[in-house]
């Protein structure tokens, strides 16, 4: 969109390819590096530019021999096209030069890069005043501005990096026209194009932030819990960090069913005086205890299976935080807890594949219990591992039965041996390719159904169980949230708790042997409990990598000791043990 008409004055546009307006008609700008010293003159509106650092931003490390001549012709060509009546000796009005260098003298206003960024500000303090079916067109309007990239037709890195700045703004302005266009109650509308926008800038965490609350307004928790485990993954796999605590709240607020974050309560417009409510009667005082419902409200709810979340109230003399939601037919023991998932499997390059399946076949099978037997252990299977003892026995008969046969005669024995080497070669070579197979893991687009809906089943109780155990710990201790390896009711999704859980269980976790749960134990006891999981890597006793794979079915429940006074809870009955 061009910047409307004012007077004789150009007018300049760079969002997008650089040009300049006079009348309503584009001037000719000239040859490239002309646009490229008018640019730079653009991007410093009003400051001088040393001729040496326009050589720089132009031609960068390949500068002509005579730079400064160049240059100084190119401004000329540039004072005929901006300042046409302008007489050969007279001075320049818009271009000038002074003893720092060459200054561009037009009003913030001629640029449409100061006009967007003028009309984005203005559109987000009527944003912030709670006006936001006014905000979020002001917005729109400011981003039809854009006309593609900022500076499409310039290279270099000094228009790379202003190129950079400029795209900021941008996605400042696009981020305030969705949250506008979100707490107008347009959540729906609004999910596809937040999908595209946290495609484009995917460090952005604002935009995760409105696609994750789009997404809960529209119904789609499990969606909304989904994107913040793939932004959450996205930065611990780049970083090595957690993502902000706007969207980590966020997060907590989702699973906790936060009343606030419904569309009904977003951000109004601010009440006039004559809009704002009566004032009420000021409440009583508030009682010393809670009232006794509170911990009733805690009791453990009687099996339901039309009942999916039961919200759990707390009472307080401070304004209550938001209820805390637990699925009451886990808690009744209607379900079994998940068992924690297999270890992800790793796709194997063609390459290396390829040689695996050649193997057997070129060793005549001598070589396939020792690939059988590896892939036992690295994936910790006895089945394995046994398979492997058979392929030995196999190619050791084939041993003793050539060795045994000295004659050239057909004997009782050419049959078994060359059945072992038939089941040794292209057996091994079938069990190579079954093992070294594309993974298909629960929950990818290819799997079936059921499997990608009990990967989100699995990870929302994984999330309220960690949700519980940050807010009343003493429960869940009595609920054994952490522990598989005890009787219990309530399904925690596969947790295991390093706070609690016994060695031998740690060592069956993927990636974590003996000794490695042996410095867990001895560290929790030496030096206290641990505070979250990341302390493993903090504490040195498991590598980041390590921390990082088993996080989805790692938790740190507050032992005893450390926890805060808890409201009581009556004991829970748990299901008889078969």
């Amino acid at each position: 969109m061009a910047l409307p008409d004012e007077g004789p004055s150009p007018r300049f546009e760079i969002l997008g390819r650089t040009a300049a307006w006079r009348d309503g008609r584009e001037l000719d700008l000239g040859p490239g590096k002309q646009r490229a010293v008018l640019a730079v003159l653009l991007l410093t509106l009003g400051r001088p530019v040393s001729t040496a650092s326009i050589v720089r931003a132009v031609w960068g490390d390949e500068p002509p021999d005579n730079g400064a001549n160049v240059v100084q012709k190119y401004v000329a060509g540039l004072r005929r096209v901006l300042e046409p009546d302008r007489s050969p000796r007279a001075p320049g009005r818009l271009l000038t030069l002074t003893g720092a260098g060459y200054a561009l003298n037009v009003p913030p206003e001629a640029l449409d890069a100061e006009v967007f960024q003028e009309r984005v500000r203005a559109a987000q303090a009527v944003l912030a005043g709670g006006d936001a079916a006014r905000a979020e067109p002001m917005l729109r309007e400011a981003l039809a501005m854009w006309r593609g990239p900022a500076l499409a037709d310039l290279s270099g890195s000094f228009f790379d990096a202003a190129r950079d700045r400029l795209e900021e703004t941008r996605a400042a302005g696009l981020e305030a026209c969705a949250e506008a266009a979100l707490e107008s109650g347009e959540h729906a509308r609004l999910v596809p194009e937040l999908l595209r926008l946290v495609a484009e800038f995917p460090l952005r965490e604002g935009f995760r932030y409105l696609l994750m609350l789009a997404l809960y307004r529209c119904g789609r928790q499990a969606e909304a819990l989904a994107a913040y485990r793939d932004a959450r993954d996205l930065l611990a796999d780049e970083f090595g960090v957690e993502p902000g605590e706007r969207l980590q709240n966020l997060h907590l607020g989702i699973l906790r069913s936060d009343p606030s974050l419904a569309a009904s309560t977003a951000r109004a417009p601010a009440r006039t005086p004559a809009q704002a409510p009566a004032p009420a009667d000021p409440p009583a005082d508030p009682p010393a205890d809670p009232p006794a419902d509170a911990a009733e409200a805690l009791r453990l709810a009687p099996p339901d299976p039309l009942e999916t979340i039961t919200p759990v109230p707390t009472a307080a003399v401070h304004p209550p935080p938001a209820p805390l939601y637990i699925p009451a037919h886990h808690l009744a023991g209607e379900h079994a807890a998940w068992p924690p998932p297999p270890p992800p499997a790793r796709r194997v390059a063609w390459p290396l594949r390829t040689v695996l399946l050649a193997l057997p076949v070129f060793t005549f099978g001598f070589m396939t219990w020792a690939l059988v037997v590896y892939y036992g252990a690295r994936r910790r299977s006895r089945a394995l591992a046994l398979m492997g003892a058979g392929y030995l026995v196999l190619s050791l008969l084939f041993f003793v039965g050539v060795m045994s046969t000295e004659t050239e005669q057909s004997t009782p024995w050419d049959g078994p041996i060359f059945f072992t080497v038939l089941v040794t070669m292209f057996g091994g070579a079938v069990h190579m390719a079954i093992l070294t197979a594309e993974p298909h893991p629960a929950g990818h687009q290819g799997g079936p159904p059921l499997l990608n809906v009990q990967l989100i089943e699995r990870r929302v109780r994984r999330e309220q169980a960690r949700s519980l155990a940050a807010h009343h710990p003493s429960i869940a201790r009595r609920l054994a949230v952490g522990r598989p390896d005890l009787p219990r009711t309530f399904d925690d999704g596969g947790l295991v708790d390093v706070n609690s859980a016994p060695e031998h269980l740690l060592a069956s976790l993927p990636g974590v042997d003996p000794h490695h749960a042996k410095l867990i134990v001895l560290a929790r006891t030496a030096h206290g409990p641990l505070v979250s999981v990341d302390d493993l890597a903090t504490r040195a006793i498991l590598p980041y990598q390590a921390v990082h794979a088993l996080r989805d079915m790692l938790i740190a429940v507050p032992p005893a000791a450390d926890a805060e006074p808890e409201p009581a809870v009556p004991p829970v009955e748990r299901a008889p043990r078969l």
